[in-house]
């Protein structure tokens, strides 16, 4: 069987594409895949040192000040697509699947022009802009979040198979609280803004992290790589939190971590849900169509999580929600028997069975 992948730009569509290739190459025997992504984002790092056939492309998406850029980037849209039409006449896929990302325009319009069966996935509650347009052409449209249906009104079908960075996140290793210092018996809380971090989250957390020492949770405060410096400059954390820079499978972790806070990126979200953990989501305000908040606000009706924005962050409002729900029993202990009532969609498997379907 021969598969062409692509998707690209963020973690968020990246890591869900990794884990659909993790499926098939659990199924399939004779397996050949081919990544196709950008040419200058983190895709070309990370799909590579997973010993994938990686080929790039060179497209941007669009800007609304950009002019002379958006410009050129019609003509490398035609280009890239013919790139494509060369790439799958060689290669002969059986499917060709996009996961995300302005990249994946050119490679399921090119797919769609040779006749070659095309699935795209949607982690958003909100769909992205690429994949509605190109839910037209493809066979096929799975989405993470029930209610993203309406975006593809245009689509030949539609089904519901989750985020299969949920199902990833089943497989990974626990890590016990001992690994970073704390004891199995102590109540830990993890506060990440992403592997990248951001300066706004951390602005706004490291205020909090200096009153929390006569609590009893433990904290674990991830800043980001790029962040880690500053952050602790001058800085002197009561002993009961713990900073780093960057965790490693910290999906590991999070099945040891009583409550996570954290943005609300498709892929977090995916694994909230799987490894049935409570969670207070500080949704990004600067991502297309304010998304986040979206995912958070599903989360949030079914009585899984909280929310607090990014305008209402401080100190004491941040000390208030985590202790309504570290010392209420009754009220933590409600929104785990409500994760634990939602049904575990193993992503990949299903989207592995539907394409197979498609393609027989």
């Amino acid at each position: 069987m021969k598969i062409i992948v692509s998707a690209g730009g963020t973690g968020g569509h990246i890591y869900p594409a990794l884990a659909i290739i993790k499926k098939f190459q659990e199924k399939e025997i004779n397996l050949e895949v081919l990544y196709i992504g950008t040419h200058d984002r983190m895709e070309k790092e990370i799909v590579p040192k997973m010993n994938i056939k990686y080929i790039p492309i060179e497209i941007y998406g669009f800007s609304k000040t950009k002019i002379f850029r958006d410009i050129k980037n019609v003509y490398l849209i035609y280009k890239a697509i013919n790139k494509c039409k060369e790439i799958m006449k060689e290669f002969k896929p059986d499917i060709v699947i996009g996961v995300g990302g302005y990249v994946t325009y050119p490679v399921i319009r090119a797919a769609h022009s040779l006749g070659i069966k095309t699935f795209i996935h949607e982690q958003n509650s909100i769909a992205g802009k690429s994949n509605i347009t190109l839910s037209k052409y493809v066979d096929l449209v799975g989405v993470s979040f029930k209610n993203s249906s309406q975006y593809f009104k245009t689509a030949r079908k539609v089904v519901y198979t989750g985020n299969p960075c949920g199902e990833n996140a089943l497989t990974i290793k626990k890590i016990p609280k001992t690994e970073i210092g704390f004891k199995e018996s102590d109540r830990l809380i993890i506060i990440v803004a992403g592997s990248l971090g951001s300066v706004t989250f951390n602005q706004k957390f490291k205020t909090f992290l200096n009153i929390v020492g006569e609590e009893k949770y433990k904290i674990l405060y991830v800043t980001g790589k790029n962040y880690y410096d500053d952050f602790i400059k001058d800085a002197k954390f009561p002993k009961n939190v713990k900073v780093v820079p960057y965790f490693d499978n910290l999906a590991g972790l999070m099945k040891s971590a009583d409550l996570l806070i954290s943005r609300a990126g498709a892929s977090t979200i995916s694994e909230i849900l799987a490894l049935k953990i409570p969670s207070i989501l500080v949704p990004s305000p600067y991502v297309a169509n304010n998304h986040q908040y979206y995912n958070a606000l599903d989360l949030v009706n079914m009585n899984v999580a909280m929310v607090i924005e990014e305008k209402n962050l401080n100190p004491d409002t941040i000390l208030i929600t985590i202790n309504e729900l570290m010392y209420n029993e009754k009220k933590y202990n409600e929104m785990k028997k409500n994760l634990e009532k939602l049904n575990n969609k193993d992503a990949s498997t299903i989207i592995y069975n539907h394409i197979k379907e498609l393609i027989k």
